[in-house]
């Protein structure tokens, strides 16, 4: 029976409906805003846990960010400006219960390198790092951070633990002009130690002693015994808040000091200076500027200007959350949405470049306080905002007396961590080769930590590249040459295979059969096809025979459909061996 040419319309309308109703559905909606899955059953209790946690964090995120603004090159307000937005953004949109979002030492460091310390530059940067983070999720390119491998990772992270606590002496020592390219700086910083102020090394060597013992303190808690009587119980805890908010203890008490010797007019100390006061506006970033020797920079040139940042730092800025998601969600069991956090995190820097914040992405610290105060929900991340907020709106003439000293001890105690070299010996032990990537994103980071990710991944693909264009071969002679393919046959190999049958089938005296046994190759491609027709021939005009043995189903489709001269396919090599033997050319 013919079909009608034109179907009704109203099946079309339905169809149209039925997709809606689909993507409007409570599943659908539950996906595009995580927050619907956890809020239905929120209660009390995990209320009262996240505001502990929230609050905790809080105390935790001002002094760090306060510090990575400096890092970044930026005034130290623009560290709170960045540090409030994710809190309220990932909550709606986050698949984890413990990751922060906020300025990071990393993505400082690699801001810094981009955005010329202009808050202008750094704030479009925001934008267009969001706008950028957002297609992404949209376009599902999650897949891209798989290219990425652990060993540059790891590279990068010690590398930049390095760079920036390295950058942090000159702080300890009270230098000013030292030059920030990483050889400069090491040479600069060692040659002027004799300029350093007595004050700010006894001030920033007192906090560092504070936090380092401090931290090991707190990491001693866990080796105590597992059922202590509750005084013991109650002092661990007392230890612990002690150690998780010792960051702003530091702070608040070097401040204190530096605030009374700046009453008696006695100038000790190298002071964060003028700060602006209260909340940052609501309003746009500006798409260009005018300089202060009136100069006007387009957008164009702004453009220019980020060059790589629009590719590095959206990119490390996914990489760093996500990763930092998946690590605590296999610790306390539940499993994120990559392309969501690409989301929620593209969402945050687009609404953050409206209060004059840079890019942000995920915190391991923060993060790590989160998760261990037993926060439920991302709720916490709410009242980690408030407390930056009320920071912002009353503390900021006060945060003009921060020494610089301090906040210097803070991030070197903050990125000290990430600097773990004992990763070397572990790559070595599973897979030697897998060292060279590690070593050539950790050095080629002390030229400009952007060119050691980029030389680091170039390295890996050329290590994968040459592993598909060599695939493993397993010889053997059963009268015949029989080559085995260990793994897939792509066209990057396809000449080394052609290569070898040829000199062990074609190139001997006198010429001889071969099967090639293909059980491990799940897909070929149009080279592949090619390269195999012309090998055909060559063993037809040298009168002896090619066979092809364990195709897979889509794959013998794909050969069959080429029609390739003189093709020969058995379902075993014990079936191929036998055609051969029965050929009048075996001999």
């Amino acid at each position: 029976m013919m079909e009608p040419l034109f179907s009704d319309p109203m099946d079309g309308q339905r169809s149209l409906n039925d997709r809606l109703a689909a993507a409007c559905s409570f599943t659908a909606l539950r996906t595009c805003f995580p927050i619907l899955t956890w809020l239905p059953r929120y209660n009390l209790t995990w209320l009262r846990m996240d505001v502990l946690a929230g609050l905790t964090v809080g105390l935790t995120a001002v002094p760090q960010g306060l510090a990575y603004a400096e890092v970044a090159g930026l005034p130290v307000q623009y560290g709170l400006y960045s540090a409030f937005m994710g809190g309220f953004v990932y909550c709606v949109f986050g698949t984890s219960k413990d990751v922060t979002l906020g300025p990071t030492a990393i993505m400082s460091l690699l801001c810094s390198y981009y955005i010329e310390r202009d808050p202008v530059y750094a704030v479009l940067l925001t934008l267009l790092c969001g706008i950028i983070q957002t297609a992404m999720a949209f376009l599902r390119l999650g897949f891209l951070l798989d290219f990425i491998s652990y060993p540059v990772i790891k590279g990068f992270t010690c590398a930049a633990a390095v760079t920036i606590g390295f950058g942090q002496v000159k702080n300890i020592l009270g230098l000013k002009g030292v030059p920030r390219q990483f050889v400069l700086q090491v040479y600069y910083t060692f040659h002027r130690i004799p300029e350093a102020r007595v004050g700010d090394v006894i001030l920033g060597v007192s906090c560092l002693f504070f936090l380092m013992m401090v931290t090991m303190m707190k990491s001693t808690l866990r080796s105590l015994e597992d059922s202590p009587s509750s005084l013991v119980q109650a002092a661990r805890g007392i230890v612990w808040n002690f150690a998780t908010i010792r960051n702003a203890l530091v702070v608040i008490a070097a401040t204190c000091v530096a605030y009374s010797t700046e009453v008696i007019d006695y100038h000790i100390f190298t002071l964060t200076g003028k700060t602006a006061k209260g909340l940052p506006p609501f309003s746009p970033p500006s798409f260009s500027e005018t300089t202060a020797n009136g100069t006007h920079v387009s957008f164009n040139e702004i453009l220019l200007d980020l060059g790589g940042g629009l590719a590095v730092i959206p990119l490390m800025g996914v990489l760093e959350s996500i990763a930092i998601a998946k690590a605590f969600g296999s610790q306390n069991n539940y499993r994120i949405n990559a392309n969501q956090e690409f989301f929620a995190i593209g969402l945050t820097n687009i609404l953050g470049s409206f209060v004059s914040a840079y890019p942000v992405t995920g915190s391991f610290g923060r993060t790590a306080v989160n998760s261990q105060t037993g926060v439920c929900t991302p709720a916490g991340g709410i009242f980690t905002g408030l407390v930056v907020l009320l920071s912002l709106a009353f503390l900021m003439p006060l945060f003009s007396y921060i020494p610089k000293a301090s906040l210097a001890a803070v991030i070197i105690c903050a990125v000290a961590p990430t600097f773990d070299f004992r990763v070397v010996r572990q790559i070595w032990r599973v897979r030697k080769l897998d060292v060279l990537p590690f070593l050539v994103t950790f050095l080629v980071s002390f030229w400009e930590v952007q060119y050691g990710i980029v030389a680091g991944v170039a390295v890996s693909g050329l290590m994968l590249l040459y592993v598909v264009s060599r695939p493993k071969l397993k010889m053997s002679d059963h009268g015949v040459a029989v080559v085995e393919l260990a793994s897939g046959l792509h066209f990057p190999a396809i000449e080394h295979l052609s290569g070898v049958l040829r000199s062990h089938a074609l190139h001997v005296s006198p010429p001889r059969s071969a099967v090639l046994d293909c059980h491990h190759v799940s897909s070929i491609d149009y080279t592949v096809v090619n390269e195999l027709k012309d090998l055909l021939k060559q063993f037809k005009l040298h009168d002896v025979s090619l066979v092809f043995t364990g195709l897979k189903p889509s794959v013998l489709e794909v050969l069959l459909a080429a029609e390739l001269p003189g093709f020969i396919h058995k379902d075993s090599m014990e079936a191929g061996l036998q055609t051969l033997s029965n050929s009048p050319h075996s001999d």
